[in-house]
């Protein structure tokens, strides 16, 4: 049987099982907030079982997909995690909200600090204007108050 040269027909050439599996994976696809991509040759089952848009162009051979349901960086944290005891696990690329990502997008994301975290920052980014700003304004008003009361004992005693 001659090789498949779309997806397409690719699908059409499929069994039932494996239609079936598509269906599956790409339902899966639709609802996850995050994919991240490896290749796993190389890697024997005991060690892909120990860790955990437009993705076509990478979608191709044996490949690996990882999926996160919630936090966006989950999934390639993971995988980064595990890359560090087996470097024969690529991230190859990545897909977040909507967003194609390269191998070193996916590094980026993985190195990102937890959206608490993230949000925690930028919660304290805000406040730190805002505090100083709020003790130049108690300031200014103290010094107008003693300026104001210095100015009518002045006038008192004339």
């Amino acid at each position: 049987m001659p090789k498949a040269t779309t997806a397409e027909e690719a699908a059409q050439r499929a069994g039932p099982r494996k239609r079936e599996t598509v269906e599956s994976l790409a339902n899966e696809l639709g609802r996850a907030t995050s994919a991240i991509v490896t290749d796993y040759r190389g890697l024997t089952v005991k060690q892909l079982e120990a860790g955990i848009g437009d993705l076509a162009s990478v979608l191709s051979g044996p490949v690996g997909l990882a999926l996160g349901f919630g936090e966006l960086s989950v999934p390639a944290k993971v995988l980064s995690d595990y890359r560090r005891v087996n470097r024969r696990l690529p991230l190859i690329a990545g897909f977040v909200e909507g967003q194609v990502l390269d191998a070193h997008g996916v590094q980026t994301l993985a190195e990102l600090p937890p959206r608490d975290v993230l949000l925690a920052q930028l919660a304290g980014t805000i406040q730190s204007p805002l505090t100083h700003l709020a003790g130049a304004l108690a300031s200014i008003t103290g010094n107008l108050a003693a300026t104001l009361d210095a100015y009518r004992a002045k006038l008192e005693a004339a």
